[in-house]
């Protein structure tokens, strides 16, 4: 499946916000995000100011930027919308919810990744188990009463450790349980929007989309 392999810090200097696309990387003064707080590009710094963007431009930048948190491209993202819309309740919400539920976004709102980049590469290594089942996938939607567990030899395990005492500050939501001796999860509850970290205007998207 295609993937942005590009520099992900342009992609926080882009958006004008940190998306904390490298996890604690980007709380340190080294972030370039930090450092150089304007668009990448030759005409990112010394270029000419940019005026108050249409009701067109803030639905693209705030769909752009939940791609870009969850790392998913236009295809996928258009795929889950599709879904959302035709599901029962508030499409914004639904919309959210399924990308909350990927495997990856679970790895790593578990603590498992310092980001959702390294979690997904757990995930594609095939170190994650759901339900006792080794899954690969990382669109992988979970479901209430999923167990997940990390099924790996003592060099992967001893570096997924160390992640876990790297991310030990970050709380799990309250929709996952976690036990780090066992280092598995369970899915308590599918995910609601206050269970997000970061500020998102889901309505912008639909409204995009909607047109």
């Amino acid at each position: 499946m295609a993937r942005y392999i590009d520099a992900v810090c342009r992609l926080c200097r882009r958006q004008g916000e940190k998306l904390f696309l490298k996890g604690t990387k980007c709380t340190t003064e080294k972030c370039p995000a930090s450092r150089r707080a304007y668009p990448p590009g030759q005409h990112g710094q010394g270029g000419k100011r940019r005026g108050k963007l249409s009701n067109y431009g803030l639905q693209l930048k705030e769909k752009q930027k939940v791609k870009r948190i969850y790392g998913v491209l236009e295809k996928q993202f258009r795929r889950y919308f599709k879904i959302a819309s035709k599901s029962k309740g508030v499409t914004g919400k639904v919309l959210l919810q399924l990308l909350e539920r990927r495997l990856d976004n679970v790895i790593f709102r578990l603590g498992l990744g310092l980001s959702r980049a390294q979690a997904r590469q757990l995930v594609r290594h095939n170190l994650i188990t759901v339900n006792a089942r080794r899954v690969n996938i990382p669109s992988y939607l979970v479901i209430g009463g999923d167990l997940i567990q990390v099924k790996a030899k003592e060099k992967a395990l001893h570096k997924i450790k160390d992640i876990l005492e790297q991310s030990k500050e970050r709380s799990v939501p309250s929709w996952l349980e976690f036990n780090a001796s066992g280092l598995s999860g369970k899915v308590l509850r599918l995910p609601e929007k206050d269970d997000i970290q970061q500020p998102i205007q889901e309505q912008l998207i639909v409204e995009l989309y909607s047109k």
